[in-house]
């Protein structure tokens, strides 16, 4: 095969670039901005290279990095220079250029070499299948997924910080069940608007009663008791300093803001996510309890199935597989997830079959079997499970284009 192997090493600025001719040997290695103007003029040394050796096929390799070579990518895809040639793009993990790059003995690093590595690893032919660049749409989708997805990682991780400083005003209270959710509209108001443990366990109790209500919306059953749950907590947590209590209540402050803040980004990225899904076909939506926003995490990141010849490959790229240990006679029969594979589907796969869980008996006995087999990590390990039973029935709705019906 007459294959041009092109190897670039991207940077937020500039891309270093490698060309290898087919025996192996070096056509040109040079640097280019990381720009519309800068892609250009690699277009068309790539396009010189392969006209003047009488080339029909181009590869091109780029390790992921960041959000910096998805715009080389797409540039690369819609322009027409290239059209006429053979054209294949592959977008390699980091830690397969590494691994390639070890085999080579006393190799310096630097970008050159790298860009260097990268067109080697080409020529060699074990990569994965090129970058997924189909409809347009699920890209799109996945800007949308994938920015909810960290803003919930946001918001948990805020969560934890609050809990943390909620102790130094109340200890108890962050000991014992007051609320039935912690971070409720009504708890929120009862950890930010009081000065201290102290001003809460002297208030009143009618009075405290009354503010339950109000910020409850009349909604609590017994609001005297929850009163008073409150107030027994408070006389029992520590009491600090007026000067430590005062930053205590500024950082609870900013933290509800900030947590109010990120609960609203989510809700709109969930109506985006509903309207783009709106112009794809979903057949997981027929799925109890997974509704357009889990769904639509997992077809953003999985995009055409037929990617896939089997669940078990869309498993792996997920990460929801597990190390082999084996040598000789003895085969471990405990080994962990392989720490590769898209963190994105993962979370989405494990979220919506959490709520299936909720939802589905079947799915409800298979996790909660998993979860009693052991007594370590038995929520992680039975999700992981039950989220990998799930990918089989993902992999068989999409690739048979069918709604799920549930057993009998």
């Amino acid at each position: 095969m007459n294959t041009l192997y092109v190897g670039i090493d991207v940077s937020s600025k500039s891309n270093v670039v490698y060309l290898m001719l087919p025996n192996g040997d070096k056509h040109s290695n040079f640097s280019v901005a990381n720009s519309h103007e800068g892609s250009t003029q690699l277009v068309k040394r790539i396009h010189s290279a392969l006209t003047s050796h009488s080339l029909d096929t181009v590869l091109i390799g780029l390790k992921a990095t960041s959000v910096y070579g998805d715009n080389l990518v797409y540039f690369l895809r819609e322009d027409a220079t290239l059209a006429p040639f053979n054209r294949k793009i592959h977008v390699l993990n980091p830690k397969q250029v590494k691994k390639f790059h070890d085999t080579y003995n006393d190799l310096p690093k630097n970008d050159y070499v790298d860009s260097f590595v990268i067109s080697d690893c080409l020529r060699f032919g074990r990569i994965n299948k090129e970058v997924y660049l189909g409809d347009y749409h699920y890209k799109a989708l996945q800007n949308l997924t994938r920015a909810r997805f960290f803003d919930v990682q946001n918001l948990v991780k805020e969560k934890q910080r609050f809990m943390n400083v909620l102790f130094k005003k109340y200890s108890t209270m962050t000991q014992e069940k007051v609320f039935s959710d912690t971070f409720s509209t009504t708890a929120l108001a009862v950890y930010d608007e009081f000065e201290s443990a102290e001003a809460l366990a002297n208030m009143d109790l009618h009075e405290l009663t009354d503010f339950i209500m109000k910020k409850g919306k009349n909604r609590f059953p017994d609001p005297d008791a929850v009163a008073k749950a409150i107030q027994k907590a408070a006389r029992s947590s520590y009491r600090l300093p007026k000067t430590v209590n005062d930053s205590v209540n500024q950082v609870i402050s900013i933290s509800i803001t900030s947590m109010k803040a990120l609960e609203s980004q989510i809700k709109e990225f969930d109506k985006a996510i509903k309207a783009q899904m709106e112009l794809l076909p979903n057949v997981l939506i027929s799925i109890p309890g997974i509704g357009p926003v889990y769904s639509a995490g997992i077809m953003a990141e999985i995009g055409d199935i037929n990617r896939f010849n089997r669940q078990a490959a869309l498993a792996k790229y997920a990460g929801l597989a597990w190390k082999q240990h084996q040598s000789g006679g003895f085969e471990a029969e405990v080994t962990r997830l392989i720490p590769s594979g898209n963190r994105f589907l993962r979370y989405y796969l494990c979220e919506a079959a959490f709520s299936l869980v909720r939802c589905d008996k079947k799915y409800s006995d298979f996790y909660h079997l998993k979860y009693k087999e052991v007594n370590r990590c038995q929520h992680k390990r039975a999700l992981a499970l039950t989220a990998r039973k799930f990918v089989r029935l993902v992999f068989r709705l999409l690739k048979d284009n069918r709604l799920y019906c549930p057993t009998k």
